[in-house]
């Protein structure tokens, strides 16, 4: 067996959000880069939608969105993704029909104290997100504005719109016809379920100029078959159901003022956000849509909007296929970086 390349960050009794208490929460997360002295060169990474830390790591390195050589990136994987606490590796009492839910809040409060007690970091360069990413550094912006200097929310929003929630419950419900559900687990893998799950998730992700253009073949996909079976299909049926089920409810109740600081207030908690920040947007994102963040940016204090000009839809937020999309992340990141 390989040995996993990422550590595990342990503590007892963390108090839920929505009311329950894990007697031991883990967050799996891995770091890049050397950290500085004076701890100044910080970069936190929230993981995505059925994402852990490898799937999204590709963009870190000399000369790509995020260098190591002059940072110290740290990504942690978000509650409910399968390396971190999860309904398929959380212990008694609880288990994948009885995991509690988790939202960002309790993702930003973790990764608060793992880089508090891990690395005794208080303040952050810059947070990075794309789609959940962005969700998770939007919350800290809003909840911690006296930590963050910079964040760039790529594809992403403060708050889950109606719309982007439909879009969760079509998946959720698709999920959940596989005739391995039996109302509260799934009974064994999904296979079907999952299958149907990807190809939904494939006319969302990527936006109708893709398709029509036929882009998956800039991919390497040989037909529109062959990307929706060796790329939608196969991402999701290498999951556990059960995760995908606990980030989906993650992802829907997104809300930076859904807390007792700002009691529902968006307007309040969109101009608590003190950091430098740019809200980035795909112009054919159709979840997280463009005028979404731009509304948004316009209630934040140090909020710039700026359009990723994309085909490529939602995943212009993580353009493995399409070095354009990663010019202008990386030019994002280094116009942030380059603010005081």
């Amino acid at each position: 067996m390989t040995s996993p390349d990422y550590e595990i960050f342990e503590f007892a009794d963390f108090a839920l959000q929505r009311g329950m208490t894990l007697p031991t929460a883990r967050i799996a997360y891995k770091t890049y880069g050397i950290l500085a002295k004076d701890r100044s060169n910080v970069i936190l990474y929230p993981t995505s939608y059925g994402a852990q830390h490898y799937d999204t790591e590709w963009l870190i390195g000399p000369g790509r969105v995020l260098d190591p050589e002059r940072y110290f990136i740290v990504i942690p994987n978000m509650l409910g993704n399968g390396l971190s606490t999860s309904p398929s590796n959380i212990g008694s009492p609880f288990g994948p029909e009885r995991c509690p839910d988790f939202t960002h809040w309790d993702n930003v409060h973790a990764q608060k104290r793992l880089l508090e007690e891990m690395f005794g970091v208080g303040h952050l360069a810059l947070i990075y997100g794309w789609s959940m990413g962005a969700q998770q550094a939007l919350h800290w912006g809003a909840l911690f504005p006296d930590r963050v200097a910079r964040i760039c929310a790529v594809c992403g929003t403060a708050r889950t719109s109606v719309h982007n929630a439909v879009f969760l419950q079509g998946l959720r419900a698709a999920l959940q016809t596989d005739a391995a559900w039996d109302g509260l687990r799934f009974t064994r893998h999904p296979v079907r379920g999952l299958r149907a799950f990807g190809r939904i998730y494939a006319g969302w992700a990527m936006s109708q100029a893709f398709y029509r253009q036929r882009l998956y073949e800039q991919a390497g996909y040989a037909s529109l078959e062959d990307f929706l079976v060796r790329f939608w299909e196969a991402l999701y049926i290498r999951r556990d159901p059960h995760d995908l089920l606990s980030s989906i409810a993650t992802w829907i109740a997104s809300d930076i003022s859904d807390n007792f600081v700002f009691n529902g207030d968006l307007d309040a908690a969109l101009g608590a956000i003190k950091a430098r920040t740019i809200m980035m947007p795909s112009r054919t994102d159709l979840y997280f849509r463009a005028t979404d963040a731009e509304a948004e940016a316009a209630r934040m204090p140090n909020a710039t909007f700026r359009l990723l000009d994309s085909d490529w839809g939602h995943r212009a937020g993580n353009p493995t296929w399409h070095a354009p999309d990663e010019t202008a992340l990386r030019e994002a990141v280094r116009d942030l970086l380059a603010t005081d």
